[in-house]
């Protein structure tokens, strides 16, 4: 289904001077709900009108982020699309009708920056004592001085006013040297002196060069576009015609497997009890959607291998709730455990790139074929960046992003820089289309579960950051009157920076001002803490924005880095007093 974008920025305009966050999360729900029809269960729709966006304060309903785009209508629209499905699942369990399901907007602009509001012990992201409390899970030191983590940036290329994102993803060396760089420079430690050395290195290079380049050696990039750029492309036409994630079925052989019955007066009742998640994914898009689901009370099992890097401190958002587990799947003894595992699992999260895990032997049509055999479906949920994964036309399907490559592809970096007063783009603050994916993930995985439930089969669903962010492009950019009053308010060290500037720097400063203006942000009601044997201190981080009658939506364990436990389902540990914390 097409997303007409002129006709949804327009009916997201408002009706007079003032805006309000809330009236037009409504209208972004409508929206996404019109674009997905298609896709989820007519169950879904029936709790649309149940829907209530609230706010404790004015906060919640005031535009809190120094950015063009309406993340927090997109993230709440999603958030309320994820209550209505929690709800048709319970309503299969137990009947209670209607069932009110209540987003709260100041916790959904928290969820927006969890990344960098959480903290270990009082020290968040930016701290420099951090590193020495995590498990180092940076295997190739891409995070380990700052000549590296720039090797992930947005410079200009030797094309005046074109500009390339290069990205040293996990691995910083292959990227540094893709641009003739070596991959230490000891003496090189001056932020604004990396960016020089590195910006230098690009702009040696045309946009094509960087593009033939970068995929020869396949890794993550891209050519920064505007919005109208990326959908003259093939790739962008292709993606500008699919709803915002897909549902399909892999085969329709295995009966409907109901979810687990509930008693009718417990207190601590979570719709996804009994159902088992294996998540394969790193970094923050798909591991948010495992979150989710153990948030619903699904047992998640994150398995990574200990070969392959991931960034430390994100874990300590991401994995609240789950267990962990190491698992290397081309050896044999660890591919004969996995394969217990899979015996047993209802949902598949792979976050990799396309044909990653089909490669090690695990597509999604082998495992509906296993699901064949054993008599219970499957649900095999992919997220990954530029999206359109076997439909015809879209050719950059099989590359490799992140958050960053998405925003920049499809035009959200020009749509930032613009509205900051620059001709360049620039990345927005925080991993705002990471959580977004993960929300999409979340309700396309609840879709599965309940297509399961009630009609049977196994089930591939798929979305993306660049599906995600044609949502948000779809909404519209806020009013002028909204973008110069965030001009007025926000500090002006946040709007001299430039396209080359860190997503780190992006994002200290938009904290910074975030803070000065919105205090009531970072207050202990936003937050929960918790303390986190894995980590070893208290970690504290944004409470669960989504609440919905009848039903707990919460932890019942605290969060861990990865690894951390056996590869098992037995034996899990509980304390279900964090649902009420």
């Amino acid at each position: 289904m097409t997303i007409d974008k002129g006709s949804c920025a327009l009916a997201l305009e408002p009706r007079d001077a003032s805006y309000s966050v809330s009236i037009n999360t409504r209208r972004a729900l409508e929206i996404l709900l019109e674009v997905s029809l298609s896709e989820i269960p007519f169950e879904f729709s029936q709790y649309v009108a149940d829907v209530v966006f609230e706010s404790t304060s004015g906060t919640g309903d005031s535009v809190c982020l120094p950015c063009p785009l309406r993340q927090q209508e997109a993230c709440a629209a999603l958030k309320g699309l994820e209550g209505c499905a929690v709800a048709a699942i319970s309503n299969l369990q137990r009947k209670e009708h209607p069932r009110k399901i209540a987003v709260n907007l100041e916790r959904v602009a928290c969820f927006l920056m969890s990344a960098y509001i959480t903290t270990l012990d009082g020290l968040d992201k930016s701290n420099s004592k951090i590193s020495h409390r995590l498990p180092d899970t940076d295997l190739h030191g891409a995070q380990s001085i700052l000549y590296r983590r720039l090797s992930a940036g947005l410079y200009e290329t030797r094309n005046p006013g074109a500009f390339y994102h290069i990205h040293g993803s996990l691995d910083a060396t292959t990227t540094l040297s893709m641009i003739d760089l070596p991959a230490f420079c000891p003496g090189l430690t001056n932020y604004d002196q990396c960016i020089k050395t590195i910006e230098n290195a690009v702009k040696r290079f045309s946009t094509s060069e960087l593009e033939s380049r970068n995929q020869r050696l396949r890794q993550a990039g891209t050519a920064v576009l505007t919005r109208e750029q990326y959908r003259e492309t093939p790739h962008g036409r292709v993606m500008s015609s699919l709803p915002p994630f897909t549902v399909q079925p892999l085969e329709l052989s295995t009966p409907p497997i109901p979810f687990s019955e509930c008693g009718e007066s417990t207190d601590q009742y979570q719709c996804l009890s009994g159902i088992r998640v294996i998540e394969l994914c790193r970094v923050i898009a798909g591991p948010t959607i495992g979150r989710s689901l153990a948030a619903h009370g699904a047992s998640v099992l994150k398995v990574t291998s200990p070969q392959l890097p991931d960034v430390p401190f994100f874990q300590l958002d991401v994995n609240a709730g789950k267990h962990t587990t190491s698992l290397h799947l081309k050896y044999p003894a660890d591919r004969a455990v996995f394969d217990t595992l899979l015996a047993t699992a209802d949902v598949i999260l792979d976050g990799y790139r396309p044909s990653v895990i089909t490669r090690l032997g695990y597509s999604p049509e082998a495992l509906a074929a296993k699901a064949g055999q054993r008599g219970r479906g499957i649900i095999y949920v992919t997220e990954d960046c530029f999206g359109g994964s076997g439909v015809p036309g879209a050719e950059w399907a099989h590359r490799a992003g992140w958050q960053q490559i998405a925003d920049c592809v499809t035009g959200v970096a020009w749509e930032q820089g613009n509205f900051m007063g620059l001709g360049e783009p620039v990345v927005p603050p925080f991993p705002m289309s990471d959580y977004g994916t993960g929300s999409l993930g979340t309700i396309v995985a609840l879709a599965g579960l309940y297509r399961r439930a009630t009609q049977g089969g196994s089930w591939i669903c798929k979305t993306s950051l660049s599906q995600y962010n044609l949502f948000l492009l779809s909404l519209g950019s806020y009013p002028e009157h909204v973008q110069d009053e965030l001009r007025r308010q926000h500090d002006t060290q946040f709007f001299a920076l430039r396209h080359n500037d860190s997503v780190d720097e992006v994002g200290k400063r938009a904290l910074c001002s975030i803070r000065r203006l919105h205090p009531r942000l970072f207050t202990d009601s936003m937050m929960q803490s918790v303390y986190s044997p894995g980590f070893g201190g208290t970690v504290r981080r944004p409470k669960e924005a989504l609440e919905v009658q009848g039903l707990k939506i919460g932890h019942v364990r605290p969060t861990r880095p990865n690894g951390f436990d056996p590869p098992t389902w037995e034996g899990w540990e509980e304390d279900k007093a964090l649902l009420n914390d």
